[in-house]
C-alpha cells in the first residue's frame, strides 16, 4: 500500500511517497520558483497597437501583458489570413486570458485567449471541439485508439474539446479519462462564474501547487492514507479534495506529532543520500553517480563485500542488489536522459540474464517511460528515462563555485607550482619591480612557507627581487594573485 507525505510552508512544499513503508518518490517545489505559465486572468485592454498587431492587458501584475494577433482565439479568416486586431480589440475591452510564457526582465508575460486547463489524462480546451492528441504519441495505431475512445466518452452535451497528455501512452482507463472530464469540466464553470463576477482585473486560476496536482494526479485506489504537517495546507487540500478529487478527500489526515513528519518516516536521511554521489548498498558494495549534461553514468563496485563462496558468486549478488538500488534511485533523483550503468565484470551469461532481468523488473514500476538495453561489447548497459521535470539536484543544489562542477579542486602543491611560474614570466616582462607579493590562502601560503621554501628561495635568487608572502582569507584554495610593487 502506498502513502502519501507532505511536508508544507510557505517558502516550499515537499511531498514523499512511501510503498510499504519505503521511500519510493519525492518532490519538490519552491515557491519562489513558480511561474505564471497556464493562470488564466480576466483583463482589460489598456492600449491597442495596429503597427505591431498586438495589445497590452492590465491583468493584475506588475506589469501590462502582452497579447498578439496570432494569439487571438477566432482572428483568423476563412482563408487563414489574419484579421486586423483593431477590428478585434478595443481599449477598455474585458477578455479572459491565459499566461502562455513568464515575464522575462522588463517584459511583461505573453498571453493567448485560447484557454486549456490540465487534467491528469486530458488537456481541456472549453472554446474548442477538436480532439488531438500529443504529438509526443508516435504510434499512429495508438494515437487513432486514443483518438476514438476519447471521442466516445466525451459528454453528448459537451461543446469543448480534448487533447490526451502524453501520460495517457503508458496506459489509460476509460475511467480515469471519464474523470478528467468531470474534473475540468467543473473547474471551467468555476472559472466562468468568477469571471462574471469580476469587476475589473483578475486572477480566474492559477494552476495547482505540487500537493494538489499530488492529489489529482497521484492518489488511486492504493493509496492508504495521505499525512499533512501544516494546517492551512491540509484545510486547503480538503477543500480542493472535496470538489475536484472527492476519492482523495477520505484519505487525507492531520499530522499533529511533535517529531516533525519527514524525520519520523527518515525521508530527510535519504534526500541526503539522493543527494550524494555514493550510494552503500547493504551487501558492503556501493554505487557511484555521476551526473553531466548529457548523460548519467552508474559505477558498480564491490566494496567490502568479499562474499562466502567464489568471487563470481559475489559479483553475481552485489549486480543484483545494485539492479533494485538503481532503479529506485533514478525515481527519487529523478534522472532523465541517457543513463549508462557499468556493472561489475560478470563471467557467467546466466548471470548477465538474471540481473538485466532484475533490472528490467525494477525500473517497470517507475511511472516514468523507460527503455533498457541489453549488455553492449563493453559490458555496459545503456537506460533512456524519459525527462519529466527538473532533477532533484538541479532543484536543490547549484554549481560548486570553488570547483565550478568538476567535483575536484587543485591541489595546494599544484597552485604553488602555478604561482612560482608567474613570479618567473613576470620578472621576464616587468625589469624595474622592486618586489612581489604573493595573496594566496592560508593552505597554499603554509606549503611556501615550509615544504617549498627551498624552491621559493631559489627564485628569489634567480629573479634578485624579494618575495613576500600574504594570505587572503577570502580566497579559496585555487585562487591567488600576484602584486608588482
Amino acid at each position: 500500500m502506498e502513502q502519501i507525505l507532505i511536508n508544507s510552508s510557505r517558502e516550499e512544499a515537499r511531498v514523499a511517497i512511501l510503498e510499504d513503508g519505503i521511500l519510493k518518490d519525492i518532490l519538490v517545489e519552491r515557491m519562489c520558483a513558480r511561474g505564471l505559465v497556464g493562470n488564466v486572468y480576466y483583463g482589460q485592454v489598456v492600449r491597442v497597437l495596429p503597427g505591431m498587431q498586438s495589445a497590452f492587458l492590465n491583468v493584475g501584475l506588475e506589469r501590462t501583458a502582452f497579447l498578439h494577433i496570432a494569439e487571438i482565439e477566432g482572428a483568423r479568416t476563412e482563408t487563414g489570413a489574419l484579421r486586423p486586431i483593431e477590428t478585434l480589440l478595443h481599449e477598455g475591452q474585458r477578455l479572459m486570458v491565459q499566461v502562455a510564457k513568464d515575464p522575462i526582465g522588463t517584459k511583461g508575460a505573453r498571453l493567448t485567449t485560447t484557454i486549456s486547463l490540465a487534467g491528469r489524462k486530458l488537456v481541456y480546451l472549453p472554446n474548442d471541439t477538436h480532439i488531438g492528441v500529443s504529438q509526443r504519441i508516435d504510434d499512429e495505431a495508438l494515437r487513432e485508439r486514443l483518438r476514438e475512445e476519447v471521442t466516445a466518452l466525451r459528454p453528448p452535451e459537451e461543446k469543448g474539446g480534448y487533447i490526451v497528455r502524453t501520460s495517457a501512452e503508458e496506459g489509460a482507463t476509460e475511467e480515469e479519462f471519464r474523470t478528467d472530464m468531470t474534473y475540468l469540466a467543473h473547474l471551467w464553470k468555476e472559472i466562468q462564474q468568477k469571471a462574471r463576477e469580476a469587476k475589473g482585473p483578475k486572477l480566474l486560476y492559477q494552476d495547482l501547487t505540487l500537493s494538489q496536482r499530488v492529489l489529482r494526479d497521484l492518489v488511486h485506489e492504493e493509496t492508504a492514507s495521505i499525512e499533512v504537517d501544516e494546517r492551512g495546507e491540509y484545510k486547503a487540500l480538503q477543500a480542493f479534495a472535496r470538489q475536484f478529487v472527492p476519492t482523495a478527500a477520505e484519505k487525507l489526515h492531520f499530522y499533529e506529532g511533535e517529531t516533525p513528519l519527514f524525520e519520523l518516516y527518515g525521508i530527510d536521511a535519504e534526500l541526503e543520500k539522493a543527494l550524494g554521489r555514493r550510494v552503500d548498498l547493504k551487501s558492503g558494495g556501493y554505487l557511484v553517480f555521476d551526473q553531466t549534461e548529457a548523460m548519467t553514468t552508474i559505477d558498480v563496485n564491490t566494496g567490502a563485500y568479499v562474499g562466502k563462496r567464489d568471487f563470481s558468486d559475489t559479483v553475481f549478488k552485489t549486480n543484483l542488489e545494485a539492479a533494485q538500488v538503481i532503479a529506485r534511485q533514478l525515481r527519487l533523483r529523478n534522472l532523465g536522459g541517457i543513463i549508462i550503468v557499468d556493472f561489475i565484470d560478470m563471467a557467467k551469461d546466466e548471470h548477465r540474464e538474471a540481473v538485466l532481468s532484475e533490472l528490467r523488473r525494477a525500473v517497470a514500476h517507475d511511472r516514468t517511460k523507460m527503455t533498457v538495453s541489453g549488455f553492449n561489447e563493453l559490458g555496459l548497459v545503456a537506460m533512456t528515462r524519459k525527462r519529466t521535470r527538473e532533477s532533484l539536484a538541479h532543484v536543490l543544489c547549484e554549481t560548486c563555485p570553488i570547483c565550478g562542477g568538476r567535483g575536484e579542486i587543485k591541489t595546494a602543491r599544484t597552485v604553488c607550482y602555478e604561482i612560482l611560474r608567474e613570479i618567473v614570466r613576470l620578472s621576464k616582462q616587468y625589469k624595474d619591480m622592486k618586489e612581489y607579493r604573493i595573496l594566496a590562502s592560508q593552505t597554499v601560503i603554509d606549503l611556501l612557507l615550509e615544504e617549498e621554501s627551498q624552491a621559493l628561495e631559489l627564485l628569489q635568487q634567480s629573479v634578485e627581487r624579494p618575495i613576500l608572502l600574504e594570505v587572503e582569507a577570502a580566497y579559496s584554495q585555487e585562487e591567488w594573485d600576484v602584486i608588482l610593487a
